[in-house]
């Protein structure tokens, strides 16, 4: 695969974060700004995210200067690269030499701004663009120019210190806003008294007349607004007008030039009314302010509301417990949990969360492990089992060795498949693009020709009209709605994704699993378990069940037949204990005989029983009714009688038929692909109700299957293993890997399901439906609302019914606007599919 005219291993990849975005209109400028910089091959910028996503030429000696004139393009572009300060122990470095051979290799870093190193304090101070954890590679770089390197305790110094740090800007941002739209709002409100209430309480109006005066008044509301707008304010102007001086203008503009132009009007109505037109000389003072005062607040709910999209991704980051308790030489002691190496030892008590991902060796537990696969039932633990970080221990003891730590952990992989499909722009997004390129010049010229329209062919007096309507039609317009209408949805939708155990790797996956109209499952390992169980046995007159499957299992108890091993299993889930087998025989293609604590047993098919002359007539119907339904009959004798019927088969999982079930409300044909033979197939076919069944395929003609079902335009989703599957889940249009825990290959499929729960295909199904309708209500809100109310505010009603569109309630009103899409995607965190 290649990008432009490179392949992937030409090329490097690296999230930034971008500060001071504010609506769709900001996203396209910064990525024309990126885009335009030689080296970069392609740029993605998410406005939930505020974060860009680049691909650039892997050029180490010119990565810096690109990264450098990445960082200008955006400054020009009028908002600021987000950075983030790393500090690393450095030893071995003795000279100056030595320094410069470290700052050199740091440098070399994707993602790294500057670096410099103190051979004194033998500390290294890294300046780099935040986007993304770079120090397991930062800690790779020194150790490659020759030096040893190790995290400073620094708040960005891991994923969740990165976070933690993220989470405290945010925190900080909520604060900045609240306390200016307490200013605001304190100041505003007397502004509301004086001239919104005069004009609806005429005694107040002449309360206030003879009290102050009508000048003092007028003199009073221009300093009250002159503080608004200035102070809580002087945000609009900072970016407003240097992105209308570049000819770029954003929303900041549209405030800016909407409150000023409500002030300037009002404040030359005030102190020089003669340049004025007789009857004209009015104030707006209110206007800016309550503008101003509405946006803010909005922006202030809006920032609340952002924090709680990205709630699912702190809810993982927050499953890894600080420290781990290790033995050592002999010694237990509690480290940092970034200090864990593969191959430690890690020892586990009642209660703890599993700090990394390992394999067991002592104790036995159950664990939770619902944070990871969403499923609910604790899982049993014991030597040999693996364990997977973030899960939470039960009431048992477990030491483990430690497989692996950092970024290398299942979790740490969850987070980094989340965040990359909460940065991704879906197809559907395209068109959002093209439309806000235009948007805010689009909204500027209207307002002119609203203010040039009202000016010569309104009525008197017609320049209040024309400032009035000009000003709510700069005012009502948000881009802000529409930038978030798509990437905030993303967001919530993925992230409830990971918390039911559904990972989309690709964000324009969960578009493409909208639009399936047939999904093709593997049938082993996927419906079925996917290794033999007993599931029937039934014993003749004189009989009794578990004495003749005690007998079969301890004759089994030396085999090696899959068969023979689900009888064994059988037998010690019931708990009976099972007898040393004598004179064990095993007849390929037959069954076993063998002598058990006296008595001969023979198990097997009915030419090993009628060789010994035993009679299997009185279960032939049995067994023939067993082999209808996929499953292998099994003769069971003792001593030379028929004892039972027996009936080994790869079960279909309990909730497989629930999964069948809802796949089919949901309006989907569904397939299943197996290489079993036909009857089998056809059998577990009519138990699960599938419209198709492709049996006896071998694992390399998958592919041509999925193939077959693309032919009539239908889109497919292939669900498989993720592994043996790899042909078949590329050929699909979506391919859905199912495993559990940590034998699950991420890298295989769109969409990756946790647990071995086949239920999470028609959830993830739901869900891509549910998180498309979700943007869709986003952008008819978002689009409905400026279509509708912007020819509102332009006066359109006004011949008709004589209505206008307050600038108040214009702000009141665009504030309102994007929280309102960004409550409506946070109702995707209250998904669920009802089985």
């Amino acid at each position: 695969m290649t990008v432009g005219d490179k392949t992937k291993d030409e090329l490097a990849t690296l999230d930034m974060g971008i500060e001071g975005m504010s609506c769709a209109s900001c996203v396209g400028r910064v990525e024309r700004a990126i885009a335009a910089v030689p080296g970069v091959e392609s740029v993605a910028v998410n406005l939930a995210t505020e974060r860009a996503h680049l691909t650039f030429a892997n050029d180490g000696d010119r990565r810096g200067d690109v990264l450098k004139r990445v960082e200008e393009a955006v400054r020009q572009a009028g908002y600021q690269p987000a950075e983030q300060t790393i500090e690393l122990s450095v030893d071995g470095m003795n000279c100056a030499s030595c320094v410069g051979h470290v700052e050199k290799a740091l440098r070399a870093v994707p993602g790294v701004v500057d670096a410099t190193v103190n051979l004194a304090t033998e500390r290294a101070s890294v300046k780099a663009l935040t986007g993304g954890d770079l120090i397991p590679a930062l800690v790779e770089a020194v150790e490659k120019a020759g030096y040893e390197a190790s995290p400073l305790k620094s708040d960005d110094g891991d994923a969740a210190g990165h976070h933690d740090h993220m989470a405290m800007a945010k925190a900080q941002e909520q604060a900045q806003l609240r306390r200016s739209v307490l200013l605001a709002g304190a100041l505003t409100i007397p502004l509301l008294v004086i001239e919104m209430g005069g004009h609806m309480v005429p005694a107040l109006h002449h309360w206030l007349s003879g009290t102050f005066g009508d000048g003092n008044l007028r003199i009073l509301s221009f300093v009250l607004a002159t503080i608004v707008l200035f102070g809580p304010g002087l945000v609009f102007l900072r970016k407003g007008l240097p992105a209308l001086l570049r000819g770029a203008p954003d929303m900041n503009t549209l405030v800016m030039l909407g409150a000023g132009a409500a002030w300037l009007y009002s404040s030359a109505a005030t102190f020089l009314p003669g340049l004025l037109p007789e009857g004209t000389a009015l104030t707006y003072f209110e206007s800016g302010a309550v503008i101003v005062t509405l946006i803010l607040l909005g922006r202030w709910f809006e920032a609340r509301a952002k924090g709680r999209t990205g709630a699912a991704i702190r809810s993982l980051i927050a499953l890894q417990p600080k420290t781990a308790r290790v033995l050592r030489e002999g010694r237990e002691s509690d480290i940092p949990v970034e200090e864990v190496r593969p191959g430690d030892s890690v020892i586990l008590r009642p209660g703890e969360r599993v700090p990394v991902d390992g394999e067991v060796t002592e104790g036995s537990s159950f664990v939770d492990e619902s944070m990871i696969t969403g499923e609910p039932a604790p899982v049993r633990k014991e030597a040999g089992s693996l364990v997977t970080g973030g899960t939470v221990n039960g009431s048992g003891a477990l030491r483990f060795t430690a497989r692996k730590v950092g970024s290398d952990t299942l979790l740490a992989q969850i987070v980094r498949t989340v965040q990359e499909a909460q940065g991704a722009k879906l197809p559907i997004q395209a068109a959002v693009d093209r439309i806000t390129l235009w948007f805010v010049p689009a909204v500027m010229g209207v307002a002119l020709v609203t203010f040039l329209v009202w000016l010569f062919f309104g009525p008197s007096p017609a320049l209040s009209f024309a400032l009035v309507n000009a000003v709510a039609v700069l005012i009502i317009a948000c881009p802000c709605a529409m930038g978030l209408a798509t990437p905030t949805s993303i967001m919530v939708g993925t992230g409830r994704g990971a918390e039911l155990g559904i990972l989309f790797r690709q964000g324009d996956a969960l578009q493409a699993l909208r639009d399936v109209a047939i999904v093709a499952l593997d049938k082993t390992g996927t419906l079925t378990r996917g290794k033999p169980e007993l599931t029937d046995i039934e014993p003749a007159t004189g009989f009794e069940a578990n004495a003749v499957l005690r007998l079969i299992a301890s004759a089994e108890n030396r085999s090696e037949h899959p068969l023979g091993l689900a009888i064994v299993a059988a037998a010690k889930e019931r708990g009976l204990a099972l007898a040393e087998p004598a004179d064990f025989a095993s007849d390929a293609g037959r069954g076993v005989t063998a002598t058990v604590e006296g008595r001969k047993v023979a198990i097997g098919g009915h030419r090993l029983l009628e060789q010994d002359g035993i009679d299997v007539s009185a279960f032939t119907g049995r067994a023939q009714a067993l082999a209808e339904a996929g499953k292998t009959p099994l003769y069971a004798a003792i001593n030379g009688r028929l004892a039972a019927v027996i009936a080994v088969a790869d079960a279909v999982k309990e909730t497989t038929p629930a999964a069948i079930r809802t796949l089919h409300e949901l309006g989907l044909k569904v397939a299943m692909v197996t290489g079993d033979d036909r009857r089998t197939a056809e059998a577990v076919a009519r138990q699960l109700g599938i419209d198709e069944i492709r049996a006896e395929v071998l694992p390399t003609d998958k592919a041509e299957v999925v193939k077959g079902l693309q032919k009539d335009g239908a889109r497919v989703a292939f669900v498989g293993d993720g592994i043996n599957d790899a042909p078949a889940l590329a050929q699909a249009d979506v391919g859905i890997a199912i495993g559990t825990g940590t034998d699950i290959a991420i890298e295989s499929a769109d969409v990756v399901l946790m647990s071995g729960d086949v239920m999470g295909v028609p959830r993830a199904i739901a869900l891509s439906k549910a998180t498309i309708a979700n943007i869709r209500q986003n952008l008819a809100w978002a689009f409905g609302y400026n279509a509708i109310l912007i020819p509102v505010a332009a006066g359109l009603l006004y011949p008709l019914w004589g209505v206008l569109l307050s600038p108040v309630f214009a702000g009141l009103a665009m504030a309102l606007s994007s929280v309102s899409v960004l409550a409506n995607a946070l109702r995707l965190r209250r998904f669920k599919v009802e089985t």
